[in-house]
């Protein structure tokens, strides 16, 4: 298991945000925003990358450099920080057209990651069921692709559950518009650690992140 942190939470600034949001009013929410994807695209053909595993370790860095989207409770429902997160992504079947989970150690080194990730992806692409990598950690965050549509809003929930505290991202085809590829992506998060500054802040980061990467792989 992954080392984390516990909030001090009689001085924490959200305390009386996260008792509302985890006492009164158990609610989550789902926002989608439209990234420019124009130059991470271009790099990856340039440079024969794929770009599922880029984008995953773009949105990995993203998350396990913001302490609010790492948030978890500890055996005490105590709010707790994981030091790292790791991405839990899905592998589709083109034959059943069912998928699998798998999920890739995180390292803030690219080729690394890049090189764990598509070796797991071509390790278990035929492995079926929902869980095709055992021993998935604790601490894992989960992404996933819908290639064929591109929404302008998406939504899921679980019936007679809290909202999950770890980040749940789908993303789904990217078209041209004026120019420029734009890539629906949604996150679902729990209010209680996310309000909209945090959410907004994530998307941003992410923007910048994903137009640095691009640029610096141009190099």
């Amino acid at each position: 298991m992954e080392g984390y942190k516990k909030i001090d939470f009689e001085n924490w600034e959200r305390k009386d945000h996260y008792l509302y949001y985890t006492e009164k009013l158990k609610i989550g929410y789902s926002m989608t925003v439209s990234l420019d994807v124009t130059s991470l695209v271009s790099t990856c053909r340039k440079k024969g990358l794929k770009f599922y595993p880029v984008f995953v370790y773009c949105t990995a860095c993203v998350i396990n450099s913001l302490d609010f989207m790492r948030m978890f409770k500890d055996k005490d429902g105590m709010p707790c920080v994981w030091n790292k997160t790791v991405p839990n992504y899905t592998i589709f079947h083109d034959d059943d057209k069912t998928f699998s989970d798998v999920w890739t150690d995180f390292d803030f080194d690219f080729d690394t990651f890049y090189k764990n990730m598509t070796d797991d992806m071509e390790k278990y692409k035929d492995v079926k069921g929902i869980k095709a990598k055992p021993n998935q950690p604790p601490n894992f965050f989960c992404i996933s692709c819908v290639p064929w549509v591109s929404f302008t809003g998406y939504n899921a929930y679980t019936a007679g559950s809290a909202p999950s505290f770890f980040p749940i991202i789908t993303y789904g085809k990217y078209t041209e518009e004026n120019g420029r590829l734009k890539m629906p992506f949604n996150l679902i998060i729990a209010h209680a650690v996310c309000d909209g500054y945090h959410t907004s802040k994530f998307f941003n980061d992410l923007q910048k992140t994903i137009d640095a990467f691009g640029k610096e792989k141009e190099i």
